[in-house]
């Protein structure tokens, strides 16, 4: 299948204002953009965030690492894969590797790409990029940063596809990976 993920129509810049830049979480600006039929959207908001990664961890018994934490955004503790942000300098792969060892000590096993996500592509620029970790084992503690409070959870993939099913993972960018590797590879 060719790539259907290209430019056309594709809005020209001419001119970018930076109203917010608190890194590198909260940077917003404001754009004006001409359309391709020359009509002029002078109020064009764009969230900048670095790029993400997420791991769907499987052991060397065939369970999946978990993890919950509580995310204020949402008010709720949830389950989670491991994740985390793409740091300067390092590639999606080496950032994945970094945070499964952070958050949950877990190390090794054979590393594939799984997917790429964009997390919200109307108002965001950053991509989400999902990797499988399978044959992965403890070989540390947690190094988790100060405002992280993360529980480590081993489970059956049966018990990952009844969360997905009844909608008890909730962060999207999370259930595509999952859902993508549960459910085609029955």
């Amino acid at each position: 299948m060719e790539n259907t993920i290209n430019e056309d129509g594709k809005w020209e810049v001419l001119q970018s204002e930076y109203l917010l830049k608190k890194a590198p979480w909260l940077t917003a600006r404001k754009d004006v953009c001409r359309l391709p039929d020359g009509r002029i959207n002078d109020h064009y908001y764009v969230l900048e965030y670095p790029d993400w990664v997420n791991i769907i961890a499987v052991t060397e018994d065939g369970d999946i690492i978990l993890e919950r934490q509580y995310r204020h955004g949402l008010g709720n503790t949830c389950y989670e894969l491991p994740c985390g942000v793409i740091e300067k300098g390092e590639t999606p792969l080496e950032a994945a590797k970094r945070e499964l060892l952070e958050e949950t000590g877990y190390a090794g096993g054979e590393w594939s790409h799984l997917m790429d996500l964009a997390p919200n592509p109307a108002t965001s620029n950053n991509l989400a990029h999902s990797f499988l970790a399978v044959g992965v084992k403890k070989v540390a503690g947690q190094n988790l940063d100060p405002t992280e409070d993360i529980t480590v959870y081993k489970k059956s993939p049966d018990f990952v596809r009844t969360l997905l099913e009844k909608n008890q993972i909730l962060q999207a960018l999370m259930v595509a990976p999952l859902q993508k590797y549960l459910f085609t590879s029955l």
